[in-house]
């Protein structure tokens, strides 16, 4: 059987490694021609990264991992904000790439790399990488793990450059984005998008500008989820989109967690009544203020609905991820653990997916995050949206405006934002847990749709079909 080699590169975060892992091996399961290396660039402030890549090395037999020789990190004068440290830092890598790809390629290469290489992926932030495609002569992709609705308006925001406000806060004008069916209020916009002083706009434009340079973008996402922003990009005149979500890992988490926290937690939802519990779970890289953590703990005591909480503080450096708390206590009000002992559970970071499976979960207060939100369609979990950074206030705005698939606390929340008051916090919950029942019936459709849509001659294992022959090389 003749085979084709994939090559995947990804920014080096677990939010954008974990779906381009599932998405490799996804390729292969369906094909069993292609198998994959994943050329990875390594950062010290990001561990749990290293921890995953051995899980998966162990687990998954048609994917390779590649750790990148080390690059001299940007200096301090050379960005000012996360995204374009992180930027530099993956374009320094160019040559360590180009070397990784001629040796995959060479006729030397070893067993495993047998096979042309049939393309090479990028995400969202390793779009430098296309440079060193076209220069091999290999046809590059990008893999997009974010919702089609942002897809949209990365692809729009040439175009929306000059209508966005130089400062935060500068404009009230609600902006039309094709992949939107309802105009979009500025407040939602990502932090980066709406300070244009900042490195990271820039950033963001460079990136955006690359997109259409691809040979077809992969999204994490399906037709039946979102029908508006897929049907507004197919009839753009852009690389072919092709849906394939949803692409989640189920089954890791637990292997890379600490595993007496995860037999804890499940034990103890083990005996709570069906959907009695309320999750609240800010994502790897969220955190909230000490007051804001305090407002959270009165409205969830006030509420009295069985809790999860995965608990965070705040990172120490703009580069390094929040940490789980030495000591709960630190920053909870006085008093409070010993009054909720019986009712709910605080941890540091859980095994997020493995407990939204769980019968006992009737809530989830979320960052907004986009795997965050595939996981708990996939589970029928009805979502309140907490956003903090990155596209999420976006998604927030699509989950609610846009699909009906949420309850809102806030849509534009972001760091120094007003605090969400105890009494807000209170009421989300309730409304979560007492239910909107139009949100959660189209919660439990949309759960139907995104298993359906995987099986075969489901939209999803279509646009895969149409994927693989497209990646199969022209003799």
């Amino acid at each position: 059987m003749t085979k084709f080699h994939v090559v995947f590169i990804s920014t080096p975060g677990i939010g954008n490694l974990v779906p381009l892992v599932e998405f490799a091996q996804l390729l292969g399961n369906h094909d069993p021609r292609f198998h994959s290396t994943i050329l990875i660039i390594n950062m010290s402030q990001r561990p749990i990264v290293n921890t995953y890549i051995q899980s998966r090395a162990a687990t998954y037999t048609n994917i390779r991992f590649l750790h990148l020789p080390a690059v001299d990190p940007p200096s301090p004068d050379q960005y000012r904000s996360s995204m374009g440290y992180i930027s530099l830092l993956i374009q320094n890598h160019r040559t360590h790439v180009k070397n990784a790809l001629t040796n995959l390629m060479s006729p030397e290469s070893d067993e495993f790399n047998s096979g042309r290489v049939a393309g090479l992926f990028v995400d969202m932030f390793c779009t430098s990488m296309i440079d060193v495609a076209n220069e091999l002569d290999i046809p590059c992709y990008l893999f997009f793990a974010s919702p089609a609705t942002f897809l949209s308006f990365m692809l729009h925001l040439p175009t929306l450059d000059a209508q966005i406000p130089t400062e935060f806060g500068d404009s009230d004008t609600e902006l039309r984005i094709p992949g939107f069916a309802n105009s979009v209020p500025p407040l939602v916009l990502p932090t980066a998008v709406l300070n244009k002083k900042g490195d990271a706009y820039s950033w963001y434009l460079s990136h955006a500008r690359r997109y259409t340079e691809t040979k077809g973008i992969v999204v994490n996402t399906f037709e039946e989820l979102e029908p508006h922003a897929l049907s507004s990009l197919a009839m753009s005149p852009l690389p072919r989109v092709y849906p394939i979500g949803p692409v989640l890992d189920l089954n890791g988490p637990a292997q890379w967690h600490d595993p007496n926290r995860y037999e804890s937690v499940m034990r103890w939802l083990d005996n709570q009544p069906t959907s009695s519990v309320v999750l609240l779970c800010f994502g790897s890289m969220g955190s909230l203020s000490g007051p804001q953590v305090r407002e959270i703990a009165f409205g969830l005591e006030r509420a009295g609905f069985r809790f999860i909480w995965a608990l965070r503080d705040p990172p120490k450096s703009q580069l390094d991820l929040p940490s789980d708390p030495a000591s709960v206590d630190d920053v909870l009000p006085n008093g409070f653990l010993e009054r909720t002992c019986k009712l709910g559970l605080i941890f540091g970071l859980v095994p997020q997916a493995k407990i939204l499976a769980h019968p006992a979960i009737g809530g989830f207060v979320s960052h907004c995050g986009w795997n965050s939100i595939l996981e708990s369609l996939w589970y029928g979990v009805p979502i309140a949206t907490w956003p903090i950074y990155a596209e999420q206030q976006m998604n927030a705005f699509e989950m609610v405006k846009e699909l009906g698939l949420a309850i809102e606390i806030r849509l534009d929340y972001r760091e120094g934002s007003d605090l969400v008051l105890a009494e807000e916090v209170e009421r989300s919950i309730k409304h979560l847990m007492n239910g909107d029942d139009v949100v959660r019936a189209r919660v439990k459709e949309i759960r139907e749709k995104s298993r359906m849509v995987l099986l075969e001659n489901g939209s999803s294992y279509q646009a895969l079909g149409a994927l693989t022959e497209k990646l199969v090389p022209k003799i």
